[in-house]
């Protein structure tokens, strides 16, 4: 008996490669019980209203439209969890993986008696057409370092940034929903949460130009990326937030002390003068990148972004004050030191602006 085949398409904005991707895919039912599942994340180029149409003629395809939430590893995470299969492939629905690799990588997968196979672009039989220079420059980078983060039974793979793999879904469902969908990426956070355990193996991608539409990496990916690395290397101990929010709190020190000295040498100002303006500057600085960043799925615009910043100096008002009175009080009676005098009050600040702007401000746990 065949067996029951999920194929996950996340997507977002992607109405030119979705059609011809459906048609490559929509054959493999001759060889497997086959189920689609596209998950849109809302698109607004009309993405999900195809889909819809080509699904009244096509019972094997599935719609899940996700609106007020977004993102790829959760789409990911939505879409596995939704599936009915044994096994689940998960690919990108931008043309750049070829469903030709679908079935070498479920035979794979089901001869070698595995939990999951994963398509690369670094296989040595691989080939790279979808990716300029500086792009795979940046991915080889990125796999050498996730390799150094994750378990040394996974050494051997050389793709772990991959949007590509095949697993059994049965097994896995508990590390699917252990995955964070907040991380980089979701193949690389299920390895994590796995810890060495799963019997792994990769098959070759022939990877393609993408076709239609733009790359969805930006910024925040990139910073996705670091926060990821440094919560595995904690042993995924420290809230993936919290070190966001720390690593945006280090660039508001350095905010801090640059306003500091800038206000005390060309507006002539005073250490005790100077410091009440440099650190609101530096929370405002804070804020504006952690709207950004690290709450990005929760990202406030427009009224909501001004009534989010008035929040959050209300919120940090009190730890504001704390951190004035401290360094004024280092600076007056302990060392007459404009950095360390600031470092000692900031330091008091933090985690009650993380846990309470967490709460008030994005209105997230």
């Amino acid at each position: 008996m065949a067996p029951r085949v999920s194929i996950v398409l996340p997507t977002y904005n992607e109405r030119g490669n979705i059609e011809p991707l459906l048609a490559q895919l929509l054959p493999l039912q001759q060889r497997f019980d086959l189920e689609i599942l596209v998950v849109d994340d809302d698109s607004t180029d009309g993405t999900a209203e195809l889909v819809r149409q080509l699904a009244h003629g096509e019972p094997r395809l599935r719609l899940v439209r996700r609106v007020g939430r977004s993102g790829l590893a959760s789409a990911i995470k939505e879409g596995l969890l939704d599936a009915t299969g044994d096994l689940a492939v998960v690919m990108d629905s931008d043309g750049q993986h070829e469903p030709a690799t679908v079935q070498r990588a479920i035979e794979t997968l089901l001869l070698g008696d595995l939990d999951l196979v994963i398509g690369s672009r670094f296989h040595a039989e691989a080939s790279i057409q979808g990716l300029s220079d500086r792009r795979e420059t940046g991915s080889t980078w990125a796999n050498a370092w996730a390799r150094f983060s994750l378990p040394a039974a996974y050494g051997q793979l050389t793709d772990l940034m991959s949007g590509f793999f095949a697993l059994r879904l049965d097994p896995l469902l508990p590390l699917i929903r252990a995955v964070d969908v907040n991380g980089f990426k979701f193949l690389f956070e299920l390895l994590a949460v796995s810890r060495g355990r799963l019997r792994t193996a990769e098959v070759p991608l022939q990877f393609q130009p993408r076709s239609y539409g733009s790359s969805k990496l930006d910024l925040a990916i990139f910073w996705d990326f670091l926060i990821s690395i440094l919560h595995s290397l904690s042993l995924r101990l420290l809230p993936r937030r919290a070190i966001s929010f720390a690593l945006v709190g280090a660039s508001g020190v350095l905010v801090q002390l640059a306003s500091t000295q800038l206000l005390m040498q060309l507006a002539g100002l005073g250490f005790e003068r100077a410091l009440p303006l440099a650190v609101v500057t530096a929370a405002s600085s804070n804020y504006l990148i952690n709207n950004a960043l690290t709450f990005r799925f929760q990202r406030l615009q427009g009224l909501a972004l001004l009534q989010g910043l008035l929040k959050f100096l209300l919120v940090a008002s009190l730890p504001v004050l704390a951190n004035v009175g401290l360094a004024s009080a280092f600076y007056s009676l302990v060392a007459r030191d404009t950095f360390w005098a600031q470092l000692a009050g900031i330091l008091v600040v933090f985690v009650w602006n993380y846990a309470a702007s967490s709460r008030f401000v994005w209105n997230t746990p």
